[in-house]
Parts: structure tokens; C-alpha cells; sequence
């Protein structure tokens, strides 16, 4: 079970994932309708009958209810349209597809950033890592066209939408500072649905109001990354006129981004990266270091990588309340992405479910991002869609009234380990069970076993020592027959069938920390290969803890030295196949290199392992696994 938080909750906004659920609720449900006139359908889907090359676009200046620079003027932010002629000759009007960004223009790609070396090194020293957001700036931003950038347009105007390309508060061509997930850019991007529905003040360049009056009202958001994260935060305000959001591998919580349960944590590839350092980077060095300074440095004090409690700064940027959602939610998500970790969706999942959102996900064997235009799945119906297919009837049922069937198909949609894409009722696996794995152990450091029954008699202890900053986790998991003095490790019996895990894994760990005052906390769920396979071990998923908010992500505990503890945590969220054959293996160790902050060595610690044991979500339950 996930530890709650312990702070309450605001109504701000959350990421999301692609799941279809049941029949749309009558608050969320778009009107009854016939096709309406000048959309093409074909297929449950609308066609590109309008011509892109004729398309109207224009610049307008949204004016926001913030003033995030504090210069005594409400901020503005810039957006771009692109929307179909017949939108000024005919009175035809059009939903929106809308993206929101902070990448848009003008980032500072050489920001330095702290060190995750602590102990040896002053407080908060700094390295210089440039063009580290590159790769995530790039899956949002492409290069400038003719048109607008990237790929909304060229689809969906022809198909009778207007596109929306925005720049958050703080960043690119619109006005303030960068305030990364709060209220203020939530509500920096409401604002642009309130223009869209009349509700707020839009203006050219020259400073002559605009108006909306070629659209429908119908927002639709989506995104990927910071740019899915947008729609989250939005869709938690309740804000008429949002219909629909797609948000690709969305962030649900930033606390959630850069700690995990007390422990300061990075998103994969970004070891190092703090809220502080994406604040500096979506604002341009100029910003960041001119009238936004003071901005950041308050973000900078707010954060606190030291304790790494959860706070209110951390409850503004939680989206993790769906109670105001009124815009359906497709959820799509890459089951190994490790920048945005699968605690954003599946926590998101949740709390839809809970208020019985309409919802669709798709889960995908990929990375962060989405799983690619052609990706298709074929439905127990026999009819097989792509993907694009997919988003494109989702927008057409929400935005345009297109009475295609999708709500009443599966509710998720799932790549497997072998790349093929299959259909489910709903995600978890509703006929997943918890079942513990006890540790069974009869030596201080060789490797131990996973069983469903009890554990030895003899009462062992095992101790390894951290020593993250010389040794690499995949050498950690390596190995798995040899004793090791810097981990441990314990593996089932060979599977008599494939095994599958739906949900989250959780760690129930008896330790001592024997000759520090803490320590770094971390276990691997690994899928090792048949006895005397020299196949590489896969890390199924991944967890961390902070020993001293064992009762608490909100609360540091000192741990007293050579005392016992209970440490229970999640890993992170995952679907996966064990295949028969193979072994189910837990390793437990200290620093990790690849996402915690990195302490000098030499930390010693001990597990009672009787008093362990790994709790998995089997799908089928305690049978399945034959041990």
C-alpha cells in the first residue's frame, strides 16, 4: 500500500494516463448531437478535409489573473492558432486541441546544478552540466515551420479543429517567472480556456483586444512530459469548457518527481536536478538571473534537499485530488520510463477511479514519451486501431460529439513484454492479489531465498556496507549466486509458469543502520533467468527510502544507531510477465548512483531477514506462483 501523504491535499491539478472506463457520467458526457455540419466523418473518425495551406493563424496575448514578477501587471501569455479558413468566411466554428509549454523558446540549456555528492563537499557546490534538458526539450519542441511547430496542426486543422500552441507563465514570449507547478501557473494556463470561453482578456501584438468567436468552447488538452503535466494541473480545477485532456508520460506530483518517500531522488537520466534547476531553465539565463532571481531563490530555500519532507511547497505542485475533474482523462504512459516515474500515472489512475472520471490508458514497453503514431491494438471486436487512430476518436467523441463507440470499448490497453498490444478490463489487473515472498537466509552475506512459506528457524542477521559512489547498480545485481559485502539478494525458485505482476510491489524490511546517524534505503525487483543462465538480469522496477521518515514523508525521525526498525515502501508501479523458468529476485542496498544522492562510503547496515519479506501484486494470486 502507498503511505498517504499527511498533509491535506489542494484542488490544483494532476497528470494523467490513457485508460477507458465505463459510460461517460452526465456531468462529464459531451451533448447528444448528429454529426455536425462541415466535419467530414468516416469510420467513427473526423477526415482532413480542410485545407492546412489556407489555414488563419495568429498571435494573441492571454491576460492571466497572476502577477508572477511582481511588477504591479498581471502577466500575459502568448499563444499561437492555427484554425481552419471557413473559421472567418462561414461562421464555422471548432473545438481546440490545446498544448501548453515552457519550452517553447528560450531555455538555458547550460544551467549548473548541484552536486550528489554530499559529506566532502561545501553545502549546495555546484557542477555545470550543459544541455542536460536537451532531450526532454526536444521530445516537445520542434523546429520552427512555416506552420506552427511540431505536428498538432498539420493533423488535426484539416479534421476541423483549431490548434493551440501556449507559452507558460514566466517562460518564452510570455510575460513573469516561472513558478514550476504551483497555483500560479496552473491558473497561468486556465486562463487561456477562460479567453477561449469568453471568460478572460485576450490581445495582438499591438495591444487591440481579441476575442474567441470562431470557437466552440471545447478544449481539449494534451502533451507530453511538462507539456502533459499542464493538462493535469488544469483538469483539477473544474474549468468550464475543458472537456478532454490526453496527457503522455505526466507528472502527478512533483514531490513525487524529485523524492520518494523522504529520500531525495532524481528523475532518471537528470541525476542532480532539482525543481530549482528546471525553474532556471524553462526561464532563459536572462530571466533567471535578472528579475526572476528572487522567484527562484525562494524555490531554491522551499525545496529543501536536505530533510527531504514533504511540505506545502510540495502540497502546491500535488495534483493528487481529483474531487473537481470534470474533463474526461486518456492516460498514456511508458511502462519504463524512469524520468516520470509510474507512481505519476498510477496515482493519478486512482484518484480518477475514485470519482469515477471517464477514462481510458495505454500503457507501453517504451521510455518516457508516448508509443509512437502506428502503435495499434487490435480489440476483442476484431477491429484494430493505431494509436494516432485512438487519440484522434478520443478528441472526435469529446470535442466534436462523435458517437464512435470508444467509451464503450476496453478500458486499458497494454503492450506486453513482447511488444504486442492486448486489451484489458481496467489497470491493475482487478484480479491481482497481494502476496508476501518471506526472506529466508542462512548465511551473514550469501545470497538468500524467496518463499511463500515460513522462514528458518535460526534467527540470522545479514549486513552489507554502502558503498554507491565506487559500485554501479547493475554490478549490484549482477552476480546473483555470489556473496557480496555491499548488497543483498534473495530469488525465488524457478517458475513453473509465466507469472504476472499488476500494481505495486512493496518492501516490509527489519534493518539497523549500525555506525551513521542515516543512510539511503534502496531495493530492486529483478527478473533473473533460469539457474546457469548467463543472460543479463532485468530490473523489473525500482524503490527508495528515506530511514528517517519511516513514519512520515511530511516528518524526519532521527533513527538511533544499532536499532532495529520496520521499513515498509512502494516501488514504483508496474505491469510485467515473469516468464516460467525464470527467477523472482529482490536486492537491497544502500546508495544509488543513478538516482540518490551519494554520501561518502562506509555506511554499515543490517536486515533481519525473518522478519522481511517482498509483497507482490500477483495477478491469479498465491497459487500462480507454485512455491
Amino acid at each position: 500500500m502507498r503511505r498517504p501523504r499527511h498533509l491535506a491535499l489542494l484542488s490544483v491539478g494532476v497528470s494523467g494516463a490513457l485508460v477507458l472506463s465505463a459510460a461517460p457520467t452526465a456531468t462529464a458526457a459531451p451533448p447528444a448531437a448528429t454529426t455536425p455540419t462541415g466535419i467530414v466523418v468516416s469510420d467513427g473518425m473526423t477526415q482532413p478535409v480542410f485545407s492546412l495551406a489556407d489555414a488563419i493563424e495568429e498571435r494573441v496575448f492571454v491576460q492571466t489573473p497572476v502577477d508572477t514578477d511582481h511588477d504591479g501587471r498581471l502577466d500575459r501569455v502568448a499563444i499561437d492558432i492555427s484554425r481552419p479558413r471557413e473559421t472567418a468566411t462561414t461562421g464555422f466554428k471548432v473545438p481546440v486541441i490545446f498544448e501548453h509549454s515552457p519550452y517553447r523558446k528560450g531555455t538555458w540549456g547550460d544551467v549548473p546544478y548541484p552536486s550528489v555528492l554530499v559529506d566532502d563537499l561545501p553545502q549546495n557546490g555546484l557542477t555545470d552540466r550543459s544541455g542536460r534538458r536537451a532531450l526532454d526539450a526536444g521530445m516537445q519542441r520542434a523546429q520552427a515551420k512555416a506552420n506552427l511547430p511540431g505536428s498538432l496542426d498539420d493533423y488535426y486543422v484539416p479534421r476541423g479543429y483549431a490548434v493551440v500552441l501556449g507559452q507558460s507563465v514566466g517562460t518564452g514570449d510570455s510575460d513573469g517567472c516561472p513558478t514550476s507547478g504551483d497555483q500560479a501557473e496552473t491558473l497561468g494556463t486556465k486562463a487561456v480556456i477562460d479567453w477561449l470561453n469568453g471568460r478572460a482578456k485576450g490581445y495582438d501584438a499591438n495591444g487591440a483586444p481579441v476575442t474567441a468567436g470562431w470557437t466552440t468552447g471545447a478544449v481539449g488538452m494534451t502533451g507530453v512530459s511538462y507539456n502533459g503535466t499542464l493538462p493535469n494541473q488544469v483538469a483539477t480545477t473544474g474549468v468550464k469548457g475543458l472537456k478532454t485532456i490526453v496527457p503522455v508520460s505526466a507528472i502527478s506530483s512533483w514531490y513525487d518527481y524529485y523524492r520518494a518517500n523522504g529520500l531525495v531522488v532524481a528523475p532518471g537520466t537528470f541525476q542532480g536536478e532539482d525543481l530549482d534547476i528546471l525553474a532556471q531553465y524553462t526561464a532563459g539565463q536572462a530571466r533567471a538571473e535578472g528579475q526572476c532571481a528572487d522567484e527562484l531563490a525562494k524555490i531554491t530555500e522551499e525545496q529543501d534537499r536536505i530533510t527531504g519532507d514533504y511540505s506545502t511547497f510540495w502540497q502546491d505542485r500535488d495534483y493528487l485530488d481529483a474531487r473537481n475533474v470534470k474533463a474526461s482523462v486518456f492516460v498514456v504512459h511508458g511502462l519504463n520510463d524512469w524520468n516520470v516515474k509510474t507512481e505519476h500515472f498510477a496515482g493519478w489512475w486512482d484518484q480518477l477511479a475514485k470519482r469515477d472520471v471517464p477514462r481510458k490508458i495505454w500503457l507501453h514497453q517504451g521510455g518516457h514519451g508516448g508509443p509512437g503514431s502506428s502503435a495499434s491494438v487490435t480489440l476483442p471486436s476484431g477491429q484494430t486501431w493505431t494509436y494516432k487512430q485512438t487519440e484522434n476518436r478520443w478528441f472526435d467523441f469529446w470535442l466534436w460529439n462523435v458517437r464512435n463507440g470508444i467509451m464503450d470499448e476496453p478500458t486499458a490497453v497494454l503492450q506486453r513484454e513482447d511488444r504486442a498490444y492486448t486489451t484489458y478490463a481496467n489497470w491493475p489487473d482487478p484480479a491481482a492479489r497481494e502476496v508476501g515472498l518471506r526472506f529466508a537466509a542462512t548465511d551473514a552475506t550469501a545470497p538468500g531465498a524467496l518463499t511463500t512459506g515460513k522462514p528458518p528457524k535460526a534467527k540470522i542477521e545479514q549486513s552489507f556496507v554502502d558503498e554507491g559512489r565506487t559500485i554501479h547498480p547493475d554490478t549490484l545485481v549482477s552476480n546473483p549466486d555470489t556473496a557480496s559485502a555491499n548488497r543483498l539478494a534473495y530469488r525465488s525458485p524457478e517458475l513453473t509458469q509465466s507469472v504476472r505482476i499488476s500494481g505495486r510491489p512493496e518492501m516490509r524490511l527489519r534493518m539497523a543502520i549500525d555506525n551513521k546517524p542515516d543512510a539511503n534505503l534502496t531495493a530492486y525487483l529483478v527478473d533473473y533467468g533460469p539457474a546457469g543462465s548467463t543472460a543479463a538480469p532485468t530490473v523489473v522496477t525500482r524503490g527508495w527510502m528515506d530511514p528517517q521518515n519511516r513514519k512520515s514523508d511530511a516528518r524526519t525521525e532521527p533513527v538511533k544507531q544499532g536499532k532495529m526498525y520496520d521499513y515498509r515502501w512502494t516501488m514504483e508501479p508496474k505491469d510485467y510477465v515473469f516468464p516460467a523458468g525464470h527467477r523472482i529476485g529482490v536486492v537491497v542496498f544502500s546508495s544509488d548512483q543513478e538516482y540518490t544522492l551519494l554520501p561518502l562510503g562506509g555506511t554499515e547496515l543490517r536486515v533481519a531477514p525473518n522478519d522481511s519479506e517482498l509483497r507482490l501484486p500477483v495477478v491469479g494470486g498465491r497459487s500462480v506462483l507454485g512455491f
